[in-house]
């Protein structure tokens, strides 16, 4: 459903807010390798997520990437999906760009009720809620 950017990019924050929740930041190699994405890629993923302000990158010795624990709450899965693919949730399954209510696609009223659903879910799901559950429940961010 998405590009393998957003995949990582979701997944990259879920890391990240975890460790700061621990009172760490991570560097790129460790988000890298947690992940398990390229270095290279990673960086890229991890600049777009700092220049929408989803985390922050603090320079120096004791520096690496963090999210701010007052924003984890704000920080919802449609924030880090739209920086990625822009308004992918909103658009029509089929990709046609004229599709709505009043000139529906030969599938738009079928999946309506389930993209309504999807954004839904993306828009109140909080990484706060994504760690918390990580915490009680233990899952993984590798394939």
């Amino acid at each position: 459903m998405f590009s393998k950017a957003c995949e990582y990019a979701i997944r990259a924050s879920i890391y990240i807010a975890s460790q700061t929740i621990e009172g760490n930041r991570v560097s790129l190699i460790d988000v890298s390798n947690k992940i398990d994405s390229p270095e290279a890629f990673t960086s890229k993923i991890l600049q777009k997520l700092v220049k929408s302000k989803i985390i922050q990158s603090i320079k120096g010795p004791r520096g690496g990437f963090e999210i701010e624990k007052n924003n984890m709450e704000a920080i919802n899965l449609k924030m880090i999906v739209e920086a990625f693919e822009g308004d992918v949730l909103y658009r029509c399954s089929l990709g046609l760009n004229k599709c709505s209510d009043l000139h529906p696609c030969p599938f738009h009223h079928k999946y309506k009720p389930i993209k309504q659903n999807l954004i839904h879910i993306f828009e109140t799901t909080s990484l706060k809620d994504l760690i918390h559950q990580d915490l009680e429940d233990p899952t993984f961010l590798k394939t």
